[in-house]
């Protein structure tokens, strides 16, 4: 895929990435603002806006966290623009206040949500489903099972958002996402973008006292006009009709469903479901009402599964509903095709043409003795300077650590195991103002720049008023790194561009009251411990600015300036292999030669220095740049 097959005029067959596709139904629905806060499995919608906004004549919004994103383009569309906004499912948590209101006010112009929920948790702190959000809001809710329905469903989100004047969520998971495939594109017809005038009675939109009552109303009305045009949605289908046993599923989990029944060779009937919320629940009535069982597949929560067996109570009162309830299919994780195949050769009483449990546990078997390879930090990132250097400064102290959202909240595992609690983002603050409360040991707060705009703002000057007795490191890496290098309010355009005015990390500090401020040099570990160690000594509370730019993104900085990033090298005369490179800082550009000493890959090496640094006889130097 290139930028060029989701920015084309002409309709063309492509090779897209679910969330490029997602873009590219946006674009055709003539979307004018996007707002959004970076977060896996969404990143990519961000990042393709981001680089074709401006082409494509739109407004680009890269918000200080969700709740601003969805309320940017709720204005948007309020004044009758159309909007869209991208997040990951815990960032619907952050923007569900304003989500709610907004089911209740609605808005004029469409405006569509993408929500990623992330089974498995594989950039996530949990395994949120995030499906519970819109029949708690009455917002209707799609979901898309691949990139050509992905794009259809965007563009006819906007359609049904402006028709029925209400936001419209569009639900993915990760394994959609990220899902790759050929997708027809239609006709890209833009229009300029203007501005318009505002052409609503003051209160249209405000949601207080008999306005909410009304709103109320007028929602309970909205939902069952959107559930009658459901019924009839071409999202619906049902597949291989016939035969009593049947399959429900959404999402991945028909994705999976399809594979599963081609492993069995079994052809079931299937009803894939795109629009689960409202619910088209005649027609799940009429599919199940001939059934004898019928097999919901979806991942996370039984959300179909327990709405299915309150249809059933009058459609089909004797039918058995297998899933999670049953226990064929786990609460956990993802789905796979091999997992839902056993699920249904249980149900068929077959047998799946291979035992999938033996074969997991015969790979379990030939893993183990296999080296353990835990996340780990980029050659050269920063965060591994400062927390040398923070345990450096705080070596025979016993303290506790509040660590936040970002690359850092690797710095809990193996091999590092620094960090004493993780909640969501920007909560570091908050629960270190508890344990400084509760607890003998000093209290250290660690937090990202990106983390700190997102939701730690509150956290500090909550600290600063009540006087609390802690200090907190920012970990300033210039952008949003863990997520792709997005910026954020504190990144200093590369272009020069007078498009965003940064704010000053140290400016914002001392605006909400900080008096003791730290600064140091993440790479410098010689003198930052020291620096640092003064600032623990302190009492009251006080912020330690760790700063260096993301090694990806300066090396990206570096490429695109034509500069060579110069690696370094172990000097073997003067290695004495006391392996401080590698015991006190774990960078997977530094493993043990053949002679048992420390050896730098030059393909990994970002030339940071700071091993060089911790070396007690500096047998590290750089090369230079010679071969």
């Amino acid at each position: 895929m290139s930028l060029a097959d989701v920015t084309a005029d002409e309709p063309r067959r492509a090779f897209m990435l679910c969330n490029e596709a997602i873009v590219r139904g946006a674009l055709e629905a003539d979307v004018k603002v996007y707002a959004g806060y970076p977060g896996s499995p969404t990143s990519e919608i961000l990042d393709t806006f981001y680089e074709i906004g401006e082409k494509m004549g739109m407004r680009v919004n890269i918000s200080a966290n969700e709740k601003v994103a969805i309320e940017t383009i709720a204005g948007a569309a309020m004044a009758g623009l159309r909007g869209i906004t991208s997040m990951k499912s815990v960032g619907l948590n952050v923007a569900s206040d304003s989500f709610f209101s907004l089911g209740y006010t609605g808005v004029k112009g469409g405006c569509v949500l993408v929500v990623a929920d992330d089974p498995h948790a594989h950039s996530s702190q949990s395994e949120q489903d995030g499906r519970s959000f819109a029949p708690a809001a009455y917002i209707p809710m799609l979901e898309p099972s691949d990139p050509t329905e992905a794009l259809t469903m965007v563009k006819y989100a906007f359609d049904l958002s402006e028709r029925h004047g209400v936001p419209v969520m569009i639900r993915t998971v990760t394994r959609v996402n990220h899902q790759s495939g050929i997708v027809q594109t239609n006709k890209l017809e833009r229009t300029a973008f203007a501005k318009v005038k505002w052409s609503h009675e003051p209160t249209r939109f405000v949601t207080v006292a008999d306005s909410a009552r009304r709103f109320k109303a007028n929602m309970l009305e909205r939902t069952k006009r959107i559930s009658e045009e459901f019924e009839g949605s071409q999202f619906n289908t049902v597949e291989n009709p016939g035969g009593d046993i049947g399959i429900i599923a959404c999402s991945a989990g028909y994705n999976y469903a399809v594979e599963a029944c081609r492993i069995l060779g079994s052809k079931m009937p299937i009803l894939k479901l795109g629009t689960t919320f409202p619910l088209p629940k005649k027609k799940i009535a009429d599919f199940i009402r001939p059934l004898k069982k019928v097999v919901v597949v979806e991942e996370l929560s039984p959300y179909l599964e327990l709405r299915v067996t309150a249809i059933a109570k009058d459609s089909n009162p004797s039918l058995s509903i297998i899933g999670k309830e049953s226990g064929h299919l786990s609460e956990m994780l993802e789905y796979n095709a091999d997992i839902v195949a056993t699920a249904l050769a249980a149900v068929l009483g077959k047998r799946t043409p291979v035992d999938y449990g033996k074969v997991l546990a015969r790979a379990n078997e030939l893993k183990q003795g296999m080296p353990v390879r835990p996340p780990t930090f980029c050659p050269g990132c920063p965060h591994r300077g400062t927390l040398a250097s923070m345990r450096k400064a705080l070596r025979g102290i016993k303290h506790v650590v509040s660590t936040d959202i970002g690359c850092y909240s690797m710095s809990p595992l193996e091999p590092l195991k620094y960090g004493d609690s993780l909640l969501s983002m920007g909560a570091s603050l908050g629960v270190a103002a508890g344990m400084q409360y509760a607890l003998e040991e000093p209290v250290i707060a660690m937090i990202g720049d990106s983390t700190f705009y997102h939701a730690g703002l509150p956290g500090l000057a909550n600290a600063v008023n009540h006087k609390c007795n802690f200090k907190l490191i920012i970990l300033d890496n210039s952008v949003t790194a863990m997520t792709g290098q997005q910026p954020n309010l504190g990144t200093v355009p590369q272009d020069g561009g007078g498009v965003v005015q940064p704010l000053v990390l140290e400016e914002v500090l001392k605006g909400l009251g900080v008096t003791d401020i730290t600064v140091v040099d993440s790479y410098d570990v010689k003198e930052a411990p020291k620096k640092m160690r003064e600032s623990f000594m302190r009492p009251g509370f006080g912020v330690i600015i760790s700063r260096r730019v993301c090694a990806l993104y300066g090396d990206r900085i570096k490429r695109r300036k034509g500069e060579q990033i110069v690696p370094n090298t172990v000097q073997k005369d003067l290695c004495n292999r006391y392996f401080a490179c590698i015991r006190d800082f774990h960078c997977p550009a530094i493993s043990v030669d053949e002679d048992g000493q420390a050896h730098i890959s030059r393909d990994l090496c970002d030339g940071c220095m700071v091993c060089s640094k911790l070396c007690p006889v500096t047998a590290i130097k750089s090369t230079g740049g010679s071969a």
